[in-house]
């Protein structure tokens, strides 16, 4: 019996020896503790919204707000009179066709820790309309590029039901690259005692998507 207690002792002095043996030591000059790191990795995406740089003059682009970005366009009119705060084509049969006023704008899409990147989009839509009865609605650029649009027939309406692709999944974007769009108003030459005048505002939402 008493060499069994012996025995137990001696084992219990060991793993106790080993259990600290990387914090303490003796009979040596070194000692090599362990620090075991964690961390949570999820994956994120961003999506911001600056001032234009392509065209010649821009609506500026101001973080803020009732929303998370403004844009004015200024005064503007359906028969072009008004210069309006950036660019605009004047309507080419003045109270017939549409008066358009546009700038450009850019998109900064960032994604990380994605378990694919095969085909990211950005889609737009107009979730808050202006009022009834419409003669003013929110226009982008049909084709969906950083040229720069020739005239009023480059514009279409943005979707307000559905959203619209305005940089489809082909070809790929990079995290972290610009890219250029177009967005405007159009305003119709309706009359009437219930056309919207004074200052009007829309909102549109852009809708990044990882895929």
């Amino acid at each position: 019996m008493k060499k069994y207690f012996t025995l137990c002792a001696l084992v219990m002095m060991a793993l106790s020896a080993a259990s600290f043996a990387g914090t303490t030591a003796t009979g040596t000059n070194t000692v090599s503790p362990t620090l075991q790191i964690s961390a949570t990795i999820q994956s994120a995406v961003q999506l911001t919204l600056s001032t234009g740089t392509v065209a010649a003059s821009h609506c500026a682009v101001a973080a803020g707000g009732t929303t998370d970005y403004s844009m004015s366009f200024g005064t503007v009119d359906a028969l072009g009179i008004n210069a309006g705060g950036c660019n605009k084509f004047a309507p080419t049969t003045p109270g017939v066709t549409n008066a358009i006023y546009w700038s450009d704008y850019t998109l900064n899409p960032v994604f990380t820790s994605q378990t694919s990147v095969a085909g990211p989009t950005i889609k737009a839509q107009v979730t808050t309309d202006f009022g009834a009865p419409h003669n003013i609605f929110v226009v982008r650029d049909t084709a969906n590029s950083s040229t720069i649009p020739a005239g009023a027939g480059s514009f279409t309406a943005m979707g307000t039901t559905t959203p619209d692709v305005i940089v489809p999944a082909s070809p790929v974007i990079a995290s972290g690259t610009p890219i250029t769009r177009f967005i405007g108003v159009a305003v119709t030459p309706a009359n009437g005692a219930t056309v919207l005048t004074g200052l009007q505002s829309a909102t549109v939402t852009f809708t990044l998507t990882v895929q």
